[in-house]
């Protein structure tokens, strides 16, 4: 990889898991076919690869482990496959993060892109009435943060390579899929056209909406370093990402948050 995530953690695109040098723990991969997800795609009996993404929870740095669960804290990296699922790019479903048991709070979301073209596209809600709508761009090395309460979906913008990324979690995650799955998805479908660039058609299951497609914020008042890893800044600071298992530590941030 070009951009190093402060981990010892490599991605093997062969299989679709991830190896673990000495010094950092992980799990064996879950793995989620597109069987699983077709409810929520456009056209549920397209084409793609049989394994759509890898994802390996609770990774990290041995001497880390126990400040980790002790802080509620859960790193988390994800592999998507290269290759469309018919016309439209690999993803995932559309979830809300649930109620966690340590806030009393749906949690927010850092990602991290270690490898290709990631778009998180993310909507207030999963009512009827999406609310705002952004499909933020990122390339390795940027980092995206997803706000509590709302609905989104990671999406790999190039067809050619896979999409590697990691994230900051609430340890006690959990995903709401209901809302998504009742309005066949989420409110603007991601779409390649014929030259392969990425379009965005809108799920008529939803009111009227309109899509905001941008780049990154900064995010300093989240503790966001440009240009360092997300998993470096713990290092050097536990501290600062505990408003993801308390999003209450930033409740200001989040009113009218832009991502």
């Amino acid at each position: 990889m070009n951009f190093n995530p402060g981990l010892d953690i490599t991605p093997v695109h062969q299989t679709m898991t991830f190896r673990y040098g000495d010094d950092c723990f992980g799990p064996e991969v879950e793995t989620r076919y597109l069987d699983d997800i077709r409810s929520s795609l456009r056209d549920p009996e397209c084409d793609g690869p049989a394994i759509v993404y890898s994802i390996a929870m609770d990774v990290g740095k041995r001497s880390h482990r126990a400040l980790l669960e002790k802080m509620h804290l859960l790193y988390g990296v994800v592999m998507y496959a290269a290759g469309r699922l018919g016309e439209e790019p690999i993803r995932s479903q559309g979830h809300i993060h649930r109620i966690s048991s340590a806030s009393q709070s749906s949690t927010p979301e850092i990602y991290e892109i270690w490898e290709g073209e990631g778009v998180i596209y993310m909507q207030e809600n999963g009512d009827d009435d999406p609310g705002r709508c952004f499909a933020v761009s990122a390339r390795a090395g940027e980092v995206v943060i997803v706000p509590p309460g709302w609905t989104h979906s990671t999406i790999s913008a190039n067809p050619s390579i896979p999409l590697v990324f990691g994230a900051w979690c609430d340890r006690e995650y959990g995903f709401e899929y209901e809302k998504v799955r009742s309005h066949k998805g989420i409110a603007w479908f991601p779409l390649f056209d014929a030259d392969g660039t990425l379009k965005w058609e809108p799920n008529v299951h939803y009111t009227k909406s309109e899509l905001i497609c941008k780049l990154p914020e900064q995010y300093p008042e989240l503790g966001i370093v440009p240009g360092e890893a997300i998993y470096s800044t713990f290092e050097k600071n536990p501290d600062t990402f505990l408003y993801v298992p308390y999003p209450q530590r930033k409740k200001d941030v989040w009113v009218d948050f832009i991502p």
